[in-house]
């Protein structure tokens, strides 16, 4: 059985607090190991970065705002993320991008925020780690206005439409897909969109401790999501795509290892 790359994790949750380690291995004991670790404000750096010297040969890194987190953003905290992004050369640029489902931040904070990470990566010619809910077409808007200067970028939990998809794939952007696709009541539309998915351009997720998979045969007591359950998520996403379960591991393991390491041509 092929090894495969989970794309995002946030270790830095407290929900990991106690036993951050134990996860870890046992992920990796059952052929999960690569990690994106992923950073969503600039409080979680520091234990963000003690995770990833800890298991730096198995991780990748973000740095990065989420859009939830966009209110928090002026001249002074752009100015510590780009010192932090050239001290620490992370792999990719995020979480960042706009959600209007939740609004916890401004429709213009989140705008201002989306765009000048954007710059950043740009500058640094780093990948974006992308997060779009209900903000499609705002979104769509401003990564046409970069697309011709950006590196490259993962649209993380994709959910979407075949419409969204054929844009995302025409801006050249990776799709990212979770254990969301697990739940076959909610999720016809995406069940079906994912045949449509290019192997090249897909990637595979827990987003853990969110979104556990809703068909799991043993659910844990506090209902935490993590990165073992990527085995389980290319199980349903072989099945509903068509393609045979080694195959898919091999290619997504691939396009992690080719998205995050940017020394690698694509």
């Amino acid at each position: 059985m092929h090894e495969i790359a989970d794309i995002a994790c946030n270790f830095t949750s407290d929900r990991f607090n106690n036993d951050i380690d134990e996860v870890i291995n046992k992920a990796i004991n059952n052929k999960v190991v690569k990690f994106a670790l992923i950073c969503s404000q600039l409080s979680d750096i520091d234990k963000l970065l003690e995770i990833y010297h800890q298991y730096s040969k198995n991780m990748f890194f973000t740095i990065g705002v989420h859009p939830h987190h966009a209110n928090e953003i002026n001249d002074d905290y752009l100015k510590k993320l780009r010192e932090l992004v050239t001290s620490y050369n992370p792999h990719a640029i995020g979480e960042t991008g706009l959600d209007f489902f939740r609004n916890l931040s401004t429709y213009e904070e989140q705008i201002f925020a989306f765009e000048e990470q954007i710059k950043i990566s740009i500058d640094v010619n780093k990948p974006l780690f992308l997060h779009q809910r209900d903000s499609h077409i705002e979104f769509i808007k401003i990564l046409k206005k970069y697309s011709s200067s950006i590196n490259k970028s993962v649209v993380h939990c994709f959910t979407g439409t075949q419409e969204q998809l054929d844009i995302y794939l025409e801006l050249g952007c990776y799709i990212g897909i979770t254990g969301w696709v697990c739940d076959e009541k909610r999720n016809i539309e995406l069940r079906k969109t994912i045949k449509n998915i290019p192997i090249e351009r897909l990637m595979i997720e827990t987003d853990c401790p969110y979104l556990i998979p809703k068909n799991l045969d043993e659910k844990p007591k506090n209902n935490r999501n993590e990165p073992n359950n990527l085995n389980h998520i290319v199980k349903e996403i072989s099945k509903l795509m068509e393609i045979d379960e080694e195959i898919l591991r091999k290619k997504t393991f691939k396009n992690t290892i080719r998205f995050f390491d940017t020394k690698m041509p694509l």
